[in-house]
């Protein structure tokens, strides 16, 4: 649902769930001329912090060297301007069955 919502932004998918030794990323995809890596987190409730909380320092480090490794193997020289999003996402208060999604371009 993630990825639906972002199309309706008008980025473009490259892949997802990339994936080697430094971790996993849920998205690459192009928002125009940049590589956007996108971190996706659900929480059912907001009890244990938002979903964009739950993006630790520890996690961010994996992303990045999971971007690393991603522009190293799968893109061409020069690398392309890369920004790193989150889009968090959680039951909607006012519709049953219906999401809200929170998306923070730039997040780290």
């Amino acid at each position: 649902q993630a990825l639906r919502f972002l199309k309706q932004q008008g980025l473009k998918l490259i892949t997802h769930n990339y994936y080697c030794r430094q971790g996993e990323i849920d998205l690459i995809m192009t928002d125009q001329q940049t590589l956007v890596f996108i971190e996706v987190r659900y929480r059912k409730n907001a009890h244990y912090g938002s979903g964009a909380e739950s993006v630790t320092n520890s996690k961010q480090k994996k992303v990045r060297r999971t971007a690393e490794h991603y522009l190293l193997h799968k893109t061409k020289s020069p690398a392309p301007a890369c920004r790193f999003d989150v889009v968090a996402i959680y039951p909607s208060d006012t519709a049953q069955s219906s999401l809200q999604f929170d998306w923070i371009k730039n997040a780290f």
